[in-house]
This record gives structure tokens, sequence and C-alpha cells, in this order.
């Protein structure tokens, strides 16, 4: 069974409450991985799921570690977790850039997906700052440096470019409203098999022995709607995508 590791769709809340004179602080631990979790085993993949503040210290430090898994996918997580270990930023020790082994990985024959969202690719306030990795190497886009966030509240829908290509293969060019994503641009050599606003949506391509794709929406709300998680080929499009990509 092929084994996909998704790293990130996480977050904690530390939300101050005012009462009057009073004040009090609770926090809360929330996950958004379950839609892409649940889609990705519907197609016979295992998952192995390592939420954000765990992948700061967990992610692998080993080209070999990395080799256990077919396909890494990096979901609204942005590099300075890659970059800044407790190990690093704390103790002052030198340690393997992650993001090199990723574009390692990828190079020697791995796959990679990134999803969007607000620490996704450039990300909100220019914070995820992949564009400024090694991993731009082998990502089928251009990054801006700058605030990549569209917003689209009023929903946009995305236009189909190439339907016959394995990963949108069986799916209908007809597709529900998202509500915002990450502005990229398209890369040279890299087929973009969907847009949105005219940019790239859907992008893959291949890199050394390896292949990666995007996805400049979000997998799940808020820029991925309700009517995108419950949507009847939601499951297909990421089974197609892991399908290409591993084969």
């Amino acid at each position: 069974m092929k084994k996909v590791l998704i790293v990130g769709e996480s977050w904690v809340k530390n939300i101050t409450h005012i009462k009057g004179f009073d004040t009090f602080v609770t926090t809360h631990y929330e996950e958004a991985v379950k839609w892409l979790k649940e889609a990705i085993e519907s197609g016979g993949y295992e998952t192995v799921h390592m939420p954000a503040h765990v992948a700061a210290d967990s992610f692998p430090y080993k080209l070999e570690e990395l080799n256990e898994y077919d396909c890494i996918i990096l979901s609204d997580i942005g590099s300075n977790t890659f970059l800044l270990s407790n190990s690093t930023f704390i103790d002052c020790n030198s340690n393997p850039d992650r993001l090199e082994l990723i574009k390692e990985y990828v190079n020697n024959g791995g796959a990679l997906i990134m999803v969007g969202g607000y620490m996704s690719f450039t990300g909100v306030d220019a914070k995820a700052r992949f564009g400024e990795t090694a991993i731009k190497d082998v990502l089928p886009i251009t990054m801006i440096d700058k605030d990549d966030r569209v917003e689209k509240p009023a929903g946009i829908i995305p236009e189909v470019i190439d339907s016959e290509h394995p990963v949108l293969k069986g799916i209908p060019t007809e597709w529900p409203k998202f509500l915002g994503y990450n502005k990229t641009v398209a890369r040279d050599n890299c087929p973009v098999l969907a847009t949105i606003g005219g940019e790239p949506f859907v992008a893959v391509g291949e890199f050394g022995k390896g292949k990666s794709a995007i996805f400049s929406s979000d997998c799940a709300p808020h820029w991925g709607p309700k009517e995108f998680t419950d949507w009847k080929y939601y499951n297909k499009l990421w089974v197609n995508m892991l399908d290409w990509l591993t084969c």
C-alpha cells in the first residue's frame, strides 16, 4: 500500500474573553484534515497526518526517512516551521535544511503536493515564504513575493483547461465555487490543468525523477466551502492526483 504524509492542516486558537472589567483566556486545538485524509484513503492509500506543531521538530531530517513515503502533501503550513525547529531556534544548533531535503526527495523520484491556504505558497502577509526556499525549484508554478491571497467572498468558479489529463479525468468541468486562493504564476513546461481568476488552480510538473502538483485553493473551509468538501468528485480529484504523481 502506498503511503502519504500530510503535513499541516492544524492550528491552535488562543482566545481572550472580555467580560466587563475581567478577562480570561482559553486555548483550542483544531484540525481540518479529515476531508483530505478520508479522500486519499478512499483510493487505497495509507495516510499519516503530522500536525503543524508536531512537524516543527518531528518532520524528517534524513532523506531515507522521507523515502518511506510515496508522496508528501504540504497544506497550510509555512516554511518557518521546517526551517526553525526548536533545536535551531532555541538551542542554536545547526540542522539539515528540510526543504532542501524535500527538493532532493522529489528529484530522486518522490512526489509532492502543495495545497493552498493562508500559510501556503507565499501566504498571508508573505509569511509562508516558500518562494524564498529550495522548494520553489520543484513546484510547477512560480510564487509572487508579496501577500498572495485572493479573497473572493462572493465565490469564484475554476475553469478546466485539460479535462483529459489523468488528474482531471472523469471529473466534470463544472466545479463548485471557492472563496479564495493563492495567486501564483504559470511555469514553463509545467501544464496548468485548471485556472481560477485566470491564474493556476491545478498545475503539475516533473522534476528530475519525481513529480509535483499544486492546488491553489484550500482542501477545507474556509476557501474550500462545504459545496466543495461535499462535492461528489472531491475524493476522485485527490485520488487521481496521487495516482498520477506516484505511478
